[in-house]
């Protein structure tokens, strides 16, 4: 329950979220007391991606973040690089955590191969006969939370496991393609660290 709680605070960024768990008072000399549980998280995702690195070392300080509406989709991505092998892709859609990602993660996955690979083309870092990037290379050790909000969200199955509506994957490959690229050039040193990892 906890876990749930912690995320929608993390992606209903500025909003608080008090729990009070009355089936066990605690016993003190002046009486009872509940437990109490409160989640705020000013900086949203960028918040998240911070608790789900906390064990890991990062190989880049900045967070990338990127919130804009796109064709009456909102998107925010959220990601970051660390040195460890495995990477964590959570995406959501409406608050819903689409643990089988769907239409928004393909298009974030989609962009960001492109991205790093323009880049290091253009910056030399992948020479004229090598080949490109693959989609396996740019995620390992990336840490990522896509979340979009639209008005009419198609799911699969009854779980609601996995998007479907493929407006959102236009509206994902847009929005992050373009505010990666210039986080990119503007933030060369970080763009240097993670191309060295990927």
């Amino acid at each position: 329950m906890f876990t749930r709680l912690r995320q929608q605070a993390y992606l209903t960024k500025g909003v608080r979220i008090d729990i009070s768990d009355q089936r066990n008072p605690i016993k003190l000399e002046k009486g009872e007391q509940y437990p109490t549980h409160t989640f705020y998280f000013e900086g949203g995702i960028v918040s998240y991606v911070h608790f789900l690195n906390r064990h890991e070392e990062p190989i880049h300080p900045n967070v990338f973040y990127a919130g804009k509406e796109h064709e009456k989709i909102m998107v925010e991505v959220a990601l970051q690089y660390t040195n460890a092998i495995q990477g964590h892709e959570l995406s959501f859609a409406n608050n819903v955590h689409t643990i089988e990602g769907g239409s928004h993660l393909t298009g974030f996955r989609t962009s960001i191969t492109r991205i790093l690979n323009d880049y290091a083309r253009k910056n030399g870092h992948i020479k004229d006969k090598e080949e490109n990037l693959t989609g396996e290379d740019v995620r390992e050790g990336l840490t990522v939370v896509v979340s979009v909000r639209l008005q009419e969200a198609q799911f699969e199955g009854q779980t609601k496991a996995k998007l479907g509506t493929p407006e959102a994957r236009n509206a994902v490959e847009t929005v992050f393609g373009t505010e990666f690229a210039d986080w990119l050039e503007r933030n060369p040193s970080d763009a240097r660290a993670i191309l060295g990892k990927v």
